[in-house]
């Protein structure tokens, strides 16, 4: 059993922070769980776990610093959803600069898989500056690059086709998609963050499995006992709503991740890796009430 260490975690009343805070107080680490909402229900969820839970905007750099002050770790991971990329970029970079202020020994960044490839996508290209920022720094770090989030598939993109039986992607019906289930992202970081030697300056590209739309629509099937059919939406459509993400997922269907899911799971069997099958009997779909909702007609 690994010695218990201080582990800083941004974003911790989110999904990625969340599940990575858990995992780790469950492991017997003591955890700082940083969160501008501390009085919300996820922050008490947090503290009852056993963790303490600080009020930090990760765009101030100075309370970053005071609460990452003997800190063993920082798992830090940033969003573009809330204030946008140019905030993004100043949270990752006044939060890595923070770190390595107060002597943390090892910063752990969530990026996107993907990033090399220049996009000109704004909620993208932040994520790289910052994994350049880190990489400038000189502090040791470990970058975590974690591909399509398998939660993703219940979000607001798709949520609404789903009620209706329709799984609406755009991308052609062979075009494979890597995934990953944010509990395997929150597995392997806790590795990192065990066994910070083996990991210190690499960038890690991490999905646990790869399946084309029609094949998503199988498994969600099974998994809410209901059908579910693939159609293929238009890039016009998602443009209509957010260039960014039709820029997204032009590059999915043209390029497309390319990890090396077998290494990754024979290499890291101790994460307990998801398909998207296990991962969707693990859901609960009440919310989602595929069956009692009207079907699509011809």
């Amino acid at each position: 059993m690994p010695k218990p260490i201080t582990v800083l975690v941004a974003g911790a009343t989110g999904q990625q922070g969340g599940a990575v805070t858990r995992l780790l107080l469950e492991k017997g680490h003591r955890v700082r769980a940083l969160t501008r909402k501390p009085q919300s229900i996820a922050a008490e969820d947090l503290r009852v776990l056993g963790a303490e839970v600080l009020a930090v905007d990760l765009e101030d750099g100075i309370s970053v610093e005071r609460a990452a002050q003997g800190a063993d770790a920082f798992f830090l991971v940033t969003t573009p959803f809330e204030k946008g990329p140019e905030a993004e970029l100043r949270a990752g970079r006044w939060s890595a600069w923070a770190a390595k202020e107060a002597g943390v020994k090892h910063l752990v960044y969530s990026s996107i898989a993907g990033i090399d490839w220049v996009t000109g996508v704004p909620i993208v290209d932040c994520k790289r500056q910052v994994e350049l920022y880190i990489q400038e720094l000189g502090i040791p770090y470990t970058i975590l690059a974690p591909a399509f989030f398998m939660e993703n598939l219940l979000g607001p993109m798709f949520l609404q086709g789903l009620r209706r039986g329709t799984l609406s992607m755009p991308t052609s019906q062979t075009r494979g998609l890597q995934m990953i289930a944010v509990s395997d992202i929150a597995g392997f970081a806790r590795t990192v963050i065990e066994r910070p030697s083996e990991f210190e300056g690499r960038r890690v590209e991490l999905a646990s499995d790869e399946l084309s739309g029609p094949q998503i629509a199988s498994v969600l099937s099974h998994a809410t006992r209901s059908p579910i059919a693939f159609t293929r939406d238009s890039i016009a459509n998602v443009r209509a709503q957010s260039e960014d993400h039709a820029r997204l997922w032009e590059w999915l269907e043209r390029v497309g991740f390319e990890i090396d899911i077998e290494s990754l799971q024979r290499e890291h069997t101790e994460v307990g890796w998801h398909t998207l099958g296990t991962w969707a009997l693990e859901q609960n779909f009440s919310g989602l009430d595929v069956a009692a909702a009207e079907q699509p007609t011809a």
